[in-house]
């Protein structure tokens, strides 16, 4: 079993940065999920998968998978520019392009 060390990044809906500087480590699945066969719920007996931990830096996550012994992977975070916007640059006498409203 393997588990995935990464830095999650910002949600699509949200602007701001909250929750993306930990790092954090969660086990891969071992098996696929399945129905249950009273419910339909979907469930699994992998308690692995209920596993997450998380580090304030990704030198302290590699370190612990590996004196516990864990395979693991690094994802490395893509780092996304920062533009600044302000909504007054909508009606800014230079602006380039039409106002579209």
């Amino acid at each position: 079993m393997t588990a995935r060390i990464f830095r999650p990044t910002r949600s699509a809906t949200q602007s701001g940065a909250g929750r993306t500087k930990r790092w954090h480590l969660v086990y891969s699945p071992e098996r696929p999920r399945g129905a249950d066969p009273l419910m339909g719920w979907t469930s699994s007996d992998d308690m692995k998968s209920q596993i997450r931990l998380s580090f304030d830096t990704k030198e302290q996550a590699v370190e612990y998978a590996e004196r516990n012994g864990i395979a693991f992977v690094v994802e490395e975070p893509k780092e996304i520019p920062k533009r600044v916007i302000s909504y007054s640059d909508n009606f800014r006498p230079g602006r380039i392009g039409q106002w579209t409203h």
